[in-house]
């Protein structure tokens, strides 16, 4: 490993976009928060998980973004109910390993927890359904903590399109652009990760705070619904906001998309519903079809570098969505990997400097600068 790497990733906080540790905890020990961190002894970890906190400490992760994660399955009182417990699992988590996991809300919280060697714990919604179309329990989440929204998970909500379904509203609802101007309000990041390239263009024309893309990669590099085009990443800039590059093979590996698209038409074909991701995992382990190839490290590169092109320096950032999907790129299977992008970086040429950009200092402003809107 570089050690260059190592030592900006040392001085300079990481911050990580997204990771579903919360969801896979509930997955193997039930619902019940107290039972999903007493089931799994994060100091050692499971090999299903991609994430326990020895591997955290060797990825250099300086600050996560836990996903409070819904499926799109849950829906209205259930789906409020599912991210509450959510958000308690990851208060749980942060109270059980106190030594390695610093509860944080702003950017000042992060980097003193990251200053006192631990992992700076902030939380993040995922799927704008978990509000139960109610502004008041965006308030309420907003209040528990809950630093940013993804406006839909796989399905449209009532108020917004999803990347992968079929477009019903345009972009965004007149509900919808009051949920967008509340967040703004209130303090809570708009996260654009998974909405169709409407529902980005509606936001990026109503917010007047920056946005993150807390799990995406580039369109023109992996022609993917859940990527951002060109004309979106170029307006970055103007808006402040910064796209944080996911991992995800499907999502950067042209390869990847091919294969998916026939598993896609495989499980249509069996009447079942690919944006299930429960389903999809399950019919891919006994599917008869082709092999999944096989992303690398140098795919998510391009991306990284296809980013720095169109967005600019200031308007990048990393979000691997770790625990959210089976498979990951050869060189980045788990969090401990992070070093090898950063030295892989660094060999193409890239600065110190725009490392620590890429790494968390861009994330850090926007949280910053969210905040600033909502105080004014």
């Amino acid at each position: 490993m570089d050690q260059r790497a190592i030592d900006l990733l040392t001085r300079h906080p990481l911050v990580d976009g997204h990771n579903d540790l919360p969801w896979a905890l509930r997955r193997l020990a039930g619902p019940d928060p107290a039972d999903a961190v007493a089931g799994t002894d994060l100091t050692t970890g499971l090999p299903q998980l991609q994430t326990d906190l020895p591997r955290l400490r060797a990825g250099r992760v300086g600050v996560q973004f836990w996903s409070v994660y819904v499926p799109c399955s849950f829906e209205g009182a259930d789906a409020v109910t599912a991210v509450l417990e959510q958000v308690e699992l990851v208060h749980r988590l942060t109270e059980r390993y106190p030594s390695d996991l610093g509860a944080a809300t702003t950017a000042d919280d992060a980097e003193a927890a990251f200053a006192a060697g631990q992992v700076a714990s902030l939380m993040g919604a995922e799927g704008g359904h978990c509000i139960g179309d109610s502004l008041g329990v965006l308030r309420s989440l907003r209040r528990l903590g809950v630093r940013y929204l993804t406006l839909t998970h796989n399905l449209n909500t009532a108020w917004a399109d999803s990347a992968t379904d079929e477009p019903v509203h345009d972009g965004l609802t007149d509900f919808g652009r009051d949920v967008v101007r509340e967040m703004n309000r209130i303090g809570m990041v708009v996260d654009l990760s998974h909405v169709a390239a409407t529902t980005m263009r509606d936001a990026l024309a109503t917010t007047t705070a920056p946005v993150l893309f807390t799990h995406s990669s580039c369109r023109a590099v992996t022609d993917h619904p859940r990527n951002v085009p060109d004309d979106v990443l170029g307006a970055l800039p103007a808006n402040g906001g910064v796209c944080m590059v996911t991992f995800v093979p499907r999502f950067v590996s042209a390869a990847a998309v091919e294969w998916d698209v026939q598993l896609q038409d495989a499980m249509a074909a069996a009447g079942l519903d690919h944006r299930d991701l429960r389903a999809r995992d399950r019919f891919a382990a006994g599917w008869d079809g082709p092999a999944s190839p096989v992303a690398t490290l140098d795919d998510v590169v391009a991306h990284v570098e296809h980013a720095r092109e169109v967005a600019g320096i200031d308007h990048i950032g990393i979000g691997g969505d770790f625990d959210g999907t089976r498979e990951l790129p050869v060189g980045l299977e788990d969090v401990s990997r992070y070093p090898a992008l950063f030295a892989a970086l660094l060999e193409r040429g890239w600065s110190e400097d725009d490392c620590a950009k890429l790494a968390g200092r861009n994330a850090l402003r926007v949280l910053r600068a969210v905040d600033d809107v909502s105080a004014a």
